[in-house]
């Protein structure tokens, strides 16, 4: 049959569209990515807040017009959204034949054929074993390193929707590492919902630098990056920055989403911590890690959030001098512990926290992006600009994929550029956000600039 995804949220989420796309391929079923030729369409849901909640049932929405009108005869929800409101779906779109949680993912086929579904249930958890069809463009793939989670974050629901922290096997990560440089990929994105807590479960000590060290030793016919996402603060040990340290292949960027540097709002977020406490972790970081690139994300308007907390965050962003910064309005979850919490916060006023703590992270980031103006870096070649045909784009090692800025290439020198080659490159401008340079002459290594395979991207939405 002809099967066609959407795949909506994280770059987790990511990772189970293709490993569901993987075992239909397998079987020998056709991913198509125009929604009017699939005969089964499947909608791999995010759920984490309201407005995700939202554009997962617009999308279900959308795909069962196809059902109706096109050629469509089965409809599939998988992911977050099941998890959720699993009865609600089954009663108010009775255009879906099939609801998959995120633990039946080994029953898409089943789903899909119109074949009876397996009742038994069990929590899941991929290996190096399983069919995969990357979404991704070919220079880059995520890996999924653990599922679940432990923490107990007043505002987080991910426990509810993924269950428990529960680690891959060490042997089975690299393994499926070295699958994907086989196969022409030059950047490994690691992500779990807190990567920084892999393998404790598995009784291991350190396990993410253990990790690491194996994955940045891999023999490769080619250079390739190897970063990860979603630090805990309180677990990002010695240990781990001197890794980063040793290893010129593991990326020099921490993603550490801290969330708030109030210790009252982070008492009441069930986080702990500080604004003190978080820049003398920074101060350590950078001292351990020269050049590195720190990321964080933060949540204004919590319950509780007074003006003088938010002028406190107001005072630690500026004080951090964060490369990169995400910051989200508190959305209130029903199912939360914070949904609970008195004293909220009007939308107004989070609308404007947000917009002044943005406004502050654009002078940082472009203050940063302007100190590197003149210096050769090695870039990631992506491809050509989704802005003009006119320039082409690529990645600094301090810049991840999809959320960070980008360096756009305007002039080149040598060969012309190929997708997944890493070159140096000359910054000449910045901006807020992005780099501008000129693509300078790949290294002496004949198999250093060498292109990866072009990738097929058979997602209908991302």
């Amino acid at each position: 049959m002809k099967i066609g995804f959407v795949s909506l949220g994280c770059p987790k989420n990511l990772v189970d569209s293709e490993i569901m796309m993987g075992r239909l391929v397998e079987r020998g079923h056709q991913i198509v990515s125009d929604a009017g030729q699939a005969e089964v369409l499947v909608i791999n849901t995010c759920a984490f807040i309201q407005p995700a909640c939202q554009e997962s049932v617009n999308a279900i929405l959308e795909m069962a017009e196809h059902k109706r009108s096109g050629s469509a005869k089965r409809l599939i929800v998988t992911g977050c959204l099941v998890e959720r409101y699993r009865d609600e779906i089954r009663r108010e779109i009775p255009e879906v034949d099939a609801v998959l949680d995120t633990d039946q993912i080994g029953q898409i086929v089943a789903a899909c054929e119109g074949r009876q579904m397996d009742a038994s249930r069990a929590p899941y958890l991929y290996d190096e074993r399983a069919p995969r069809l990357l979404a991704t463009p070919g220079h880059y793939a995520y890996v999924k390193i653990a599922e679940g989670c432990d923490h107990t974050c007043s505002f987080c629901i991910i426990p509810q929707l993924r269950g428990r922290f529960r680690s891959r096997q060490p042997d089975s990560v690299v393994a499926e590492v070295a699958s994907l440089l086989a196969r022409g990929v030059r950047e490994i994105v690691l992500v779990a919902q807190d990567s920084t807590s892999y393998g404790e479960d598995l009784g291991l000590r350190d396990g993410l630098a253990h990790l690491l060290e194996r994955l940045a030793r891999l023999p490769a016919a080619c250079e390739y990056w190897v970063r990860f996402l979603y630090a805990y603060p309180n677990r990002v040990t010695q240990r781990l920055l001197d890794a980063m340290a040793a290893h010129p292949r593991i990326a020099p960027y921490l993603d550490m989403p801290l969330q708030h540097a109030s210790a009252a709002v982070l008492r009441r977020m069930r986080r702990g911590g500080g604004a003190e406490r978080f820049l003398r972790l920074i101060e350590r970081v950078r001292r351990t890690v020269p050049g590195v690139a720190l990321r964080s994300t933060f949540i204004v308007g919590f319950p509780g959030e007074s003006e003088r907390d938010f002028e406190e965050l107001c005072q630690f962003l500026e004080a951090a001098r964060f490369q990169h910064a995400g910051v989200f309005g508190y959305s209130d979850e029903e199912t939360a512990p914070s949904f609970r919490l008195p004293d909220k916060v009007d939308r107004r006023t989070i609308y404007h926290r947000k917009r002044r703590l943005m406004a502050i992270q654009r002078r940082i980031s472009r203050a940063w992006n302007r100190s590197l103006v003149g210096r050769e870096l090695p870039v990631l070649v992506e491809g050509p600009s989704p802005e003009t045909e006119w320039l082409w784009q690529g990645r600094l090692a301090t810049q991840a994929p999809e959320i960070d800025g980008v360096c756009l290439i305007n002039d080149v020198k040598g060969p012309p550029p190929a997708r997944g080659q890493i070159r140096p490159l000359r910054i000449t401008r910045a901006h807020d956000y992005d780099l501008v340079g000129t693509l300078l002459e790949p290294a002496s290594d004949p198999q250093a600039d060498r292109p990866t395979r072009s990738p097929v991207l058979p997602c209908l939405a991302r």
